[in-house]
């Protein structure tokens, strides 16, 4: 198993760097209130709980996945005052630590629905947070929440992912454990999808780091690829370069919003995650306008279910504070409405691969705890470690339980 970063180490957050993290929020009743039903959804769980008093809660064996509370009185005021935020905070301060935290959180990500009772849901909501209107995906609001994330250091990144620098789901094949392979095939596969070809004309929504443009490029494809982001920019024309495709591959910083011309096809590889639903319909015309007749879009993206989707529309929690802000994850449905609501593009193919993206995450997560010795050399402190260590296990979980899935689509654009 995979030891979590919590258990070696439990430093007192630094307030300056961490505000408000360092000292647990304080709510007596909210406080008791979470206790109670915290208790109630751990109670059918495959899971130990444990406590410092000797107390195990959990419907799990000797053998099932621990999650031991250090800190109880710290851990149930943070769920009281915000539960959506607060379980993955009190994992930061070192209020709690697992025997392998992927594992602890698999089936909570299994209940995620039924874990707060349903006479509590709406009293619930009343609670929750709204996304702040500074996290709005505005042009000027869209480059500071890239920035919040993919400009922290190419070299966090590189300490953690496979060669290829690709920052999202691989796409395996029985008995395959080579990432890279993975990676390589998945990219295969979204280009396929968007009839990627000798001569093609390719509009890259995402740079990420430059993989999907070198392999379009490999094909005798020329590529305009859009980012937000300098850091990843800067490293992406690099490799282009490096690989010997700098003719073939320019690289913008440029807003989706901004592109213009039109192109044979268009991939974007999970960056729909990021746009943000109230510019969802804006992303899927710009693509529509991008494309000429005939043309095909290939789209990778994260998913989960409409309901849990419409759900999450209206929350703001751990993941957009700390990890994504401005973000929503799409349903199958609300991608499928969008792209025939504002454009004029057929489904012509779809597939499903959440379990992949599963060994995906625990690949990086083994990395990046292997790796954090070079990490911390960056200037990372151990509150971001157990914060990354969350955020990759709370991934994982998410997509072992079901809960979220990936898809590719290929569409195809009917004429003007």
């Amino acid at each position: 198993m995979t030891t979590s970063s919590a258990d070696r180490a439990s430093a007192v957050p630094d307030d300056t760097r961490w505000p408000g993290l360092a000292t647990p929020p304080h709510s007596a009743l909210r406080a008791r209130i979470a206790a109670a039903l915290f208790r109630h959804a751990v109670r059918p769980l495959d899971v130990r709980v444990s406590f410092p008093d000797g107390t195990v809660l959990g419907a799990g064996g000797p053998g099932a996945p621990e999650m031991r509370i250090l800190r109880p009185e710290a851990f149930f005021h943070r769920l009281g005052v915000d539960a959506k935020i607060g379980f993955g905070e009190s994992y930061m301060a070192g209020d709690w630590t697992a025997s392998d935290l992927a594992e602890v959180l698999t089936p909570f990500g299994e209940r995620m629905a039924t874990l707060v009772p349903p006479v509590l849901q709406k009293f619930r909501r009343l609670a929750e947070r709204t996304q702040p209107p500074s996290e709005e995906n505005t042009l000027e609001g869209a480059r500071a929440n890239i920035h919040r994330h993919y400009d922290l250091s190419n070299d966090l990144f590189g300490a953690f992912l496979d060669e290829s620098m690709t920052y999202s789901s691989a796409l395996f094949t029985p008995g395959d454990d080579d990432l890279t392979a993975a990676q390589h095939r998945k990219i295969d596969s979204v280009l396929d999808y968007a009839g990627v070809r000798d001569g093609s004309q390719v509009l890259e929504i995402g740079t990420g780091w430059g993989e999907l443009a070198i392999r379009a490029a490999a094909r005798g494809a020329h590529v305009t690829s859009l980012t937000i982001s300098e850091e990843q920019r800067a490293l992406a024309t690099e490799r282009i370069a490096a690989a010997g495709f700098a003719d073939r591959v320019e690289v913008k910083l440029c807003d989706y919003r901004e592109s213009s011309g039109t192109y044979d096809a268009v991939v974007s590889v999970e960056m729909i995650e990021a746009v943000g639903a109230s510019y969802w319909p804006e992303f899927y015309r710009v693509i529509g306008e991008r494309l000429r007749p005939g043309g095909r879009f290939g789209l990778q993206a994260i998913t989960m279910d409409h309901d849990r989707m419409m759900a999450a529309s209206r929350a703001y929690g751990w993941v957009h504070k700390y990890i994504f802000p401005g973000g929503l994850i799409p349903s199958v449905r609300s991608i499928e409405e969008g792209v025939k609501a504002n454009t004029r593009l057929k489904l012509a193919g779809m597939r499903e691969f959440g379990q992949d993206y599963a060994r995906t995450l625990r690949w990086w997560r083994e990395r990046f705890l292997h790796r954090w010795a070079d990490i911390a050399g960056f200037g990372f402190d151990d509150v971001f470690r157990r914060m990354w260590e969350f955020y990759l296990a709370y991934s994982e979980a998410g997509f072992r339980s079901g809960y979220l899935k990936v898809h590719q689509f290929g569409y195809e654009a009917t004429g003007r």
